[in-house]
């Protein structure tokens, strides 16, 4: 019989590089995972949306381009599907990017037997904001789905820093 990963909103690790890019009033939320899938590996599962998630994301994209937002992200040698990796350590990979209406990002961890999938979001403007509000159910469904995903992937070795 099959049983879902049991994803838990859980409080960002009080090490966590995310915790310089705070600023009053931004948006912040972590869900973890019983896994041993190492930052990196588990990136890569949580970028590779599933079908659903990429037909949202097609569908973001056609509502905000004519707003000039970012569909790819910024050229970046190392990224992982949009998004630039800013830091990577043994426990932690950041990436994400600035964008017109809002910063953001994410933070992966993988320490004692746990996977985290960290957000975070500074917005610059009404347009930010109003963008925030309408992305957050989706947001939810798409983070739990994705830990889902890497609870069930065969555990990775951790990618040296």
């Amino acid at each position: 019989m099959f049983f879902a990963p049991r994803v838990t909103a859980t409080p960002l690790p009080a090490d966590s590089a995310l915790h310089g890019h705070m600023k009053r009033g931004d948006f912040l939320d972590c869900y973890s995972v019983s896994s041993t899938t190492s930052p990196r590996a588990a990136a890569e599962i949580i970028t590779a949306f599933p079908g659903w998630a990429q037909i949202l994301v097609r569908l973001r994209g056609l509502i905000t381009t004519p707003f000039g937002l970012s569909q790819d992200g910024p050229d970046a040698a190392d990224k992982l599907g949009p998004f630039p990796v800013e830091s990577e350590t043994g426990t932690e990979l950041i990436a994400g990017f600035n964008d017109r209406h809002l910063d953001f990002r994410v933070s992966v961890r993988s320490e004692d037997g746990v996977v985290s999938l960290a957000t975070w979001v500074h917005t610059h403007n009404m347009g930010g904001r109003l963008y925030l509000a309408a992305i957050m159910p989706f947001h939810v469904l798409i983070a739990r789905d994705a830990l889902a995903r890497v609870a069930r992937a065969p555990a990775t070795p951790p990618h040296p820093a």
